[in-house]
């Protein structure tokens, strides 16, 4: 069933009446010269490690150890983005590399 024009823009003007919003409000709740209240802050430090413990799990959670590679590919990519999210503390870098290295792995190592 295709979408009509007057839809599609619609969509597309409450997604971007969406996001607008969804950007523009920490400036708003948390203007400048105004200190950011503690729970914000511990959620800043506790959140990133959080989600990429999030992506680890969702990642391995289907892999067959009882194939010919063992969920070797998912270890090593996962090691990668732990490793460098330690190190860096970079999350796209973390994510960006450990999605590279584990394509490059099942694509032509394994």
């Amino acid at each position: 069933m295709p979408i009509s024009p007057i839809r599609s823009l619609l969509i597309i003007l409450v997604v971007a009446i969406t996001t607008f919003i969804t950007r523009a409000i920490p400036f708003l709740l948390f203007p400048r010269g105004r200190k950011i209240p503690k729970v914000v802050q511990y959620l800043g430090k506790v959140l990133p490690p959080a989600v990429i413990g999030m992506l680890l799990i969702y990642c391995v959670k289907s892999v067959e150890i009882n194939t010919h590679q063992n969920g070797l590919p998912e270890l090593i990519a996962g090691a990668v983005v732990v490793l460098l999210h330690v190190w860096k503390r970079n999350n796209l870098l973390s994510i960006g590399a450990g999605t590279v290295l584990y394509m490059v792995l099942v694509q032509k190592v394994f």
